[in-house]
């Protein structure tokens, strides 16, 4: 496994395809890895693009450089462990793909550095302006996960049994039987990192103001905060009995996109597309990179 280092980071990240294909930037979600595109990059590959698939900080082997650093959950953190990312490997252009923590990760980038991204596929969160908003009830009991997180005692258990808690959510977030034993063990192997569990409390505990913010990233966090529009050309793919970012939690946010957007639900799919629809998936991406 190739690894480059950043400012920040010593990052992990697995590249495949035709090296002079066009770029496509793939970010995993949580509780997951990059095995999420294990179905999406043979198809990338057979299609001429050129895959890198980072281990987000906290996943994997990629790991801090200094300890000093806080371990921020922040979205706008993992925006610019991204942008370090393409900058060392010196992609001027790319699409990028993401997935839940990965969605959010994309929508950043399309705010702080749309110039650069030729298309985005973004997977099971939506977006809209400002701060997030108030989750509806129904949406508030399907995030019980991020509010224990918020607590000194969620922090306990994602530090001492952190494999039975993702578990947990990967049984509860899509219809019954959906994965494999082996699909769960070779990704949990990703949570074995030393930073994943302070990483995700703070993520979330971070993203309902229940944490402090790292100040290296105030100016991206306000640049992220406060626009207003999307300028590059979108699709939304979301599965239709996700239990975890409910599908209604998506609907009417075209009016935010500028440059294009569409939005897809799979039926009978929960949480992770990718793994769940690969077939449905892959012909999404591939008629919207090849438009």
């Amino acid at each position: 496994m190739p690894f480059i280092d950043t400012p920040t980071l010593s990052v992990a990240y697995e590249v495949g395809g035709p090296p002079d294909g066009a770029p496509v930037l793939l970010l995993h979600g949580w509780p997951d890895d990059v095995r999420t595109y294990d179905h999406v990059v043979p198809v990338l590959h057979a299609a001429g693009f050129r895959t890198i698939a980072p281990y987000l900080r906290g996943f994997g082997e990629t790991s801090f450089l200094s300890t000093d650093t806080m371990r921020s959950g922040e979205i706008v953190a993992m925006a610019q462990d991204a942008i370090d990312l393409v900058d060392a490997l010196k992609l001027e252009k790319f699409a990028v793909i993401g997935h839940d923590w990965g969605a959010r990760i994309v929508y950043a980038l399309s705010l702080v550095i749309p110039q650069r991204l030729a298309r985005m596929v973004t997977m099971s969160v939506g977006w809209q302006p400002g701060e997030l908003p108030t989750p509806s009830l129904k949406q508030a009991r399907a995030y019980w996960y991020q509010w224990f997180l918020a607590t000194k005692r969620g922090r306990q258990i994602v530090e001492s049994d952190r494999k039975a808690f993702a578990r947990i959510l990967w049984d509860r977030w899509s219809p019954c039987g959906w994965y494999d034993e082996s699909d769960f063990e070779r990704t949990s192997k990703s949570f074995e990192n030393p930073d994943w569990p302070e990483i995700t409390w703070h993520s979330y505990s971070v993203r309902w103001d229940e944490a402090n913010k790292d100040q290296r990233y105030a100016v991206l966090d306000h640049l992220v905060a406060t626009a207003q529009s999307i300028s590059v050309p979108t699709i939304m793919i979301h599965g239709g009995s996700d239990a975890a970012t409910l599908p209604e939690s998506t609907e009417g946010k075209e009016k935010y996109f500028t440059g294009g957007y569409a939005r897809h639900v799979i039926p009978d799919v929960g949480h992770f597309p990718t793994r769940e629809a690969p077939e449905a998936v892959n012909k999404l991406i591939m008629d919207f990179l090849r438009a």
